[in-house]
């Protein structure tokens, strides 16, 4: 039987490497965002994607204390969902058609239940 895969770095774990992603992708996106949103929209989307990301690699190195790793995790299911809210405001606005809504949304409601098994198995 093989042994599974040890992760050593949170830059490893799956969960880490597609909410990286889809907060560059958001970044991109943002830079054709008008002028009048820097400072709401455009601000407030990249801090929450960033923000699940960041959350992810502080669980990683809390992960030896159980309640801190899943409090750093459930931050970074709050900042998932918070993404997807000004998701929903940047298609409402008409800064992203249908089809990247869909395609984002669908990325964080992954992250969002990948985070929610690691919440639920801490010991994985």
């Amino acid at each position: 039987m093989a042994t599974p895969e040890r992760i050593e770095t949170f830059r490893e774990l799956r969960v880490y490497q597609a909410a990286f992603e889809a907060a560059m992708e958001i970044f991109r996106l943002t830079k054709a965002f008008p002028p009048e949103e820097k400072y709401s929209l455009t601000d407030q989307i990249r801090r929450s994607s960033r923000s699940v990301c960041t959350n992810i690699a502080e669980a990683w190195r809390k992960r030896r204390y159980r309640a801190a790793f899943i409090a750093k995790l459930s931050d970074s299911e709050t900042e998932a969902a918070e993404t997807q809210v000004w998701l929903d405001f940047s298609f409402r606005s008409g800064y992203i058609d249908v089809a990247t809504h869909r395609r984002l949304d669908d990325t964080y409601n992954h992250i969002i239940a990948q985070l929610v098994k690691m919440m639920d198995n801490p010991e994985k």
